[in-house]
């Protein structure tokens, strides 16, 4: 076993030991404070931190650049539609690695490094303005479809030198 594997194994192990000491495990399915939160899949940012929440409390979406994609605004749709929540929240960070290439270049990267061409074929979004892509994904999430026109969706940089949650208007 690899010594990643064994840390999460023996974390858990302590996890499981205090888990029935708490109604962890009775927790509801719907998120308790009705919101769900879209952000980066970054290391530094603990939306639990950040936004002040426990277990239960809110969806969090995860991925590469906290982006807007098809897949992320599908996890929207079911945690408003099926789960109840009423607000939504985008946020982008900085000092986001998702600033420092683009699709051509990470095509390239993988053809390298893999021989393959198929980089190519995948749009990887990619962050050139900060602020620009959090005003962006917010307007994508508003006008698509399936997004309810009551639902208010917030826009913010997490600022990883202070913590601060900064609106985009």
């Amino acid at each position: 076993m690899s010594q990643i594997i064994s840390q999460v194994v023996a974390a858990n192990a302590k996890y499981v030991a205090e888990f029935s000491k708490t109604q962890k495990g009775s927790l509801p399915m719907p998120p308790g404070r009705k919101f769900a939160i879209l952000t980066c899949m970054d290391a530094r940012l603990d939306p639990a931190q950040f936004a002040g929440l426990v277990e239960g409390d809110a969806h969090v979406i995860r991925n590469a650049g906290g982006r807007a994609t098809d897949d992320a605004i599908r996890s929207l749709v079911i945690s408003n539609t099926l789960l109840g929540t009423q607000e939504w929240f985008v946020i982008h960070h900085t000092d986001c690695g998702m600033l420092t290439f683009d699709d051509e270049k990470m095509a390239g990267i993988l053809k390298e490094k893999t021989g393959l061409d198929d980089g190519a074929y995948i749009k990887w979004h990619t962050i050139k303005d900060l602020k620009e892509s959090v005003a962006s994904d917010v307007r994508r999430i508003r006008a698509h479809n399936l997004t309810p026109s009551d639902i208010p969706v917030h826009g913010y940089i997490y600022d990883c030198a202070t913590g601060k949650l900064v609106p985009v208007e």
